[in-house]
């Protein structure tokens, strides 16, 4: 079991990487919020828009990484 300091060194050392997660985590929380709560849509697809977080954040940050490895 890892203690707190290895904790507190780990999130040191990734902080800014943790940050953009976190960063877009509430973005993605937040809209999907709002509009479901404009268009009260099904319950099914809430949680779907929810699971398309995941797949939007691994699609934003690996098309970030080729744009940065084309522009180099």
């Amino acid at each position: 079991m890892r203690s707190i300091t290895d904790a507190l060194t780990t999130a040191r050392d990734h902080r800014w990487g943790l940050f953009t997660d976190l960063v877009f985590a509430i973005v993605w929380v937040t809209m999907v919020n709002l509009l479901f709560g404009v268009i009260d849509g099904p319950t099914w697809a809430y949680y779907m828009l929810m699971l398309a977080g995941i797949v939007a954040y691994f699609g934003f940050f690996a098309s970030l990484e080729r744009a940065k490895e084309t522009e180099n």
